[in-house]
């Protein structure tokens, strides 16, 4: 909990905010005014404006200059106080149990928890005041011009500018020229230009926090390590690509897939089983040992190999002069995840019984910062993250707001090695480029037979977890509530189910960057319009928990071929999950 004394220190703090920021008559009022210049609009972003006045509430940044934890239980994201009124069920895409599927290296086995609010005594007070915040006041003060300005700005050259110019430096460096601008960044096949050996993969988003319609647009990339894109010591695109579809195959489970074009004759082997070597192959079957200078490394069921890296970028909604919906340049988050070390089964299953140990005392979460390297997830990640300052440019996260990370990269049930968007790649060769959501179908997940989205959006109750996006309401439900699954079923792709209107986009827009200025991260970071309506400020036994029949068993791993059946090697004997 909260120290005793900060309720103490109070009006101390208040006093230091006057010294800080100042009396503004003005503040919430945001910056942007009619048709200012990008230029212009950097300088000013320098100006604080949080959205209260002294005497108020304890400002964001007053917490960490002051060394105060205002959230210790900020692993419990915002999502889990949403109201489900029994039969709204947004939980299952995080909290899961396996039954008799013991495969698994993920063993939180948490799927009691969709719907249950079981927290901690500090728990219990939903600590992500941000949800509350009406914006509208501060959004109708920005124009259209000036937002569209900010959001197709470059702010990560920047950092990496800056980061390397730093001889104190001692976290990751992460280049990739022209990322702020895919076309340029990346091949046809995801490779980086620049040598730097990122591979983007086009990726079906997380429901429904990465939706665009939700409030941020981003992508993914992976880089193995030198010894699997190497033969010999030299770089080998077919030795990385082949590399590349054994880790998805290792973490999907599966037992031959897709990749473009690769040599075997350059490899020196037989990758598709056909008993010969030819000059290029197109499917690649599953093995004991990765390939070139990797082949001492073993494939790991569902474990990425040491020194696996990830970079995620969460944009602004970009929106071009025809209303089309795009990743804008601008970045309002850089995370990156590495895996230091190599965790076995029988290592993993210690560190989640650790977990649970440490949840039966009842102790609070603890977070084990690693300085500029971020923070240590407990199960062999590295965790970094860039954020925007007050000026809009990238800075590293403070540990408070780095706490956030934890919520979904360390103990939640659905994720495999503790990540997401991987395991969600578009199967095989078509997966190998950047994301894409034109070119994607709402395939079903592993174990169902409708779409995922339209199966979300049914069993949430909504088209986010909050269940109060307006616009998606009114596109895809019934004035009943419930979804049209006629009208979902014709969307012709991803892109059309799951972006906003260009008004909506630009609103998003203005929230986040009114939130910006505030620097009130961990007060919550979702760009909420007008204040969250069926969310729990406070959790008490009044709130029934779901019923039996409204949990369900969820598999994060897709299905690309629905008239397959033969898809993942572990897909057999998994019980349905009916609540605890």
């Amino acid at each position: 909990m909260l120290k005793t004394s900060l309720l103490v220190k109070s009006q101390a703090l208040a006093l230091c905010l006057l010294i800080l920021i100042g009396c503004d008559k003005q503040a919430g009022e945001t910056l942007l005014a009619e048709a200012v210049p990008a230029a212009q609009m950097e300088k000013k972003a320098g100006e604080k404006t949080y959205p209260y006045r002294a005497g108020d509430e304890i400002p964001a940044l007053a917490y960490i200059e002051h060394k105060e934890v205002y959230n210790a239980e900020a692993v419990i994201p915002p999502q889990c106080y949403t109201k489900t009124d029994g039969v709204n069920n947004p939980c299952f895409a995080c909290h899961q149990s396996y039954g008799k599927e013991k495969t698994r290296t993920n063993m939180m086995r948490d799927g009691d928890l969709q719907g249950a609010y079981e927290f901690s005594d500090l728990g219990v007070t939903n600590h992500w005041k941000n949800l509350f915040v009406n914006r509208r006041p501060l959004i109708d003060k920005i124009s259209d011009a000036s937002i569209k300005d900010w959001i197709t700005t470059d702010n990560y050259s920047a950092l990496i500018a800056k980061l390397k110019n730093d001889p104190g430096w001692q976290g990751e460096i992460t280049p990739i020229a022209n990322l702020p601008y895919p076309d340029k960044a990346f091949n046809e096949f995801g490779l980086a230009n620049d040598q730097s050996y990122w591979v983007a993969f086009n990726y079906k988003p997380f429901p429904s926090t990465f939706w665009p319609t939700n409030g941020s647009t981003g992508d993914a990339m992976i880089r193995l390590p030198a010894p699997f894109r190497q033969l010999n010591g030299s770089f080998s695109l077919d030795v990385y690509f082949a590399n590349l579809a054994l880790v998805e195959m290792a973490v999907k489970d599966l037992a031959e897939i897709s990749l473009p074009p690769v040599s075997e004759l350059a490899i020196g082997q037989d990758l598709n089983g056909d008993g010969k070597i030819s000059g290029q192959i197109e499917v690649i079957k599953r093995r004991s040992h990765y390939l070139g200078d990797a082949a001492g490394t073993s494939l790991a069921h569902m474990l990425y190999p040491k020194d696996t890296e990830f970079l995620h970028t969460v944009r602004y909604i970009g929106v071009d002069d025809q209303g089309q919906i795009y990743n804008a340049p601008r970045m309002k988050e850089v995370r990156y995840m590495k895996k230091h070390s190599f965790k076995s089964k029988e290592m993993l299953a210690t560190a989640y019984y650790q977990e649970e140990k440490e949840k039966h005392f009842e102790n609070l979460p603890q977070v084990r910062s690693l300085g500029d390297k971020g923070i240590n997830n407990n199960f062999g990640w590295t965790i970094n993250a860039y954020i925007e300052d007050g000026h809009g440019q990238l800075r590293q996260q403070y540990q408070q707001e780095l706490a956030f990370c934890g919520g979904c990269h360390k103990t939640i049930g659905a994720t495999i090695d503790q990540t997401f968007s991987f395991p969600r790649k578009v199967e095989g060769a078509r997966g190998w480029g950047y994301i894409n959501l034109a070119k994607q179908q709402d395939v079903p997940n592993i174990g169902e037979q409708q779409g995922e989205f339209l199966t979300y959006m049914q069993r949430a109750g909504g088209g986010d977890e909050f269940r109060q996006n307006r616009e998606m309401l009114q596109r895809w439900f019934d004035n009943d509530g419930r979804v049209n699954e006629e009208k979902v079923k014709g969307a012709g792709n991803l892109y059309q189910l799951i972006t906003p209107s260009p008004r909506r986009a630009l609103d998003l827009n203005k929230a986040y960057y009114t939130l910006m200025k505030e620097q009130s991260y961990i007060f919550g970071r979702d760009a909420m319009l007008s204040g969250a309506d069926n969310v729990l400020e406070q959790v008490d036994e009044s709130q029934a928990p779901l019923a039996p029949e409204h949990r369900y068993q969820w598999d994060l791993r897709l299905n690309w071929h629905p008239r397959d059946t033969d898809i993942s090697l572990a897909q057999q004997g998994e019980d349905r999950y009916v609540g605890s």
